[in-house]
């Protein structure tokens, strides 16, 4: 206990603005890497070693303080590059996306022109399913992330393509049952199993699974769901767990741009 004091009153002996400077650049290191790795498979290893590493430096510094372990301290150093080298190997689909971005120039100029590409795909998309009547139901992830129920589908990773969807969904496909992920300007997963909504009616249609699923969804998160009713070939906006049915296409690219981050063209149909 008193080489934790000792130890806290060194640190409290530096200029207050530098201590306070080098915590708010870890912090802001520590917030941006969870913020990328949320939804993933590496945001609970991340977690998990971020803990490691600090509970193993300080009980290591205090010991040390005190009994001068100099082979225990070598050997620290030396777990720190195994541990460097097992992260990379562990976060090499993130750190590949992330020098992905780094590489596009919509990171430097903005991503505007992106989304608006994005919400076309979609709506090109959606509109001739809903034409062919071929059931579908996309999910636009937003700020909550939905990695949980993505972790139940099939991973892609595929850029959003029109046609990517349509065959996606395309009867018979091994991936045409349940739900296609989005994220940004990536499809992530697809054959994603969603939370049904409890039965019920909207203004006295009987819903069916997919619109349930769109209810659920959105219902828990932030999420907005466009289906596409494979009956009447009806387009659907779920958000905050409440349904909009018979959108047009208008509407729809609207909705899509103001949820994907971009304001739409005319105003209408946005959601909030």
């Amino acid at each position: 206990m008193q080489t934790l004091i000792e130890y806290l009153r060194r640190v409290g002996s530096y200029e207050w603005w530098t201590v306070a400077v080098e915590f708010l650049l870890i912090g802001v290191v520590v917030y941006w890497a969870v913020d990328f790795l949320e939804g993933t498979r590496g945001e609970r290893l991340f977690r998990g070693v971020v803990l490691l590493l600090f509970a193993g430096v300080l009980i290591l510094n205090l010991i040390s303080e005190r009994y001068r372990f100099e082979r225990l301290e070598y050997l620290y150093k030396g777990f720190l590059v195994g541990v460097l080298i097992i992260a990379v190997a562990a976060f090499q689909p993130e750190i590949r996306r992330a020098l992905m971005r780094l590489g596009q120039p919509t990171f430097l100029i903005g991503s505007s022109r992106q989304v608006v590409k994005t919400a076309e795909e979609i709506v090109g998309a959606v509109t001739e399913l809903a034409g062919s009547k071929t059931g579908a139901i996309i999910v636009i992830e937003r700020r909550v992330a939905l990695g949980e129920f993505i972790e139940t589908g099939v991973r892609l990773d595929s850029n959003v393509s029109a046609e990517l969807l349509k065959t996606i969904f395309y009867p018979g496909t091994a991936l045409h049952d349940m739900a296609a992920v989005i994220r940004g300007d990536r499809i992530v997963a697809a054959s994603v199993q969603l939370p049904l909504a409890e039965p019920g009616s909207v203004d006295g249609v009987q819903l069916g699974s997919r619109h349930r699923a769109a209810i659920g969804i959105t219902a828990g998160s932030d999420a907005v769901c466009v289906v596409v009713s494979e009956e009447t070939g009806i387009i659907s906006v779920a958000s905050e767990g409440k349904l909009t049915r018979n959108i047009k296409t208008e509407e729809l690219r609207d909705i899509l741009a103001n949820a994907m981050g971009a304001s739409g063209p005319s105003g209408r149909g946005m959601i909030r």
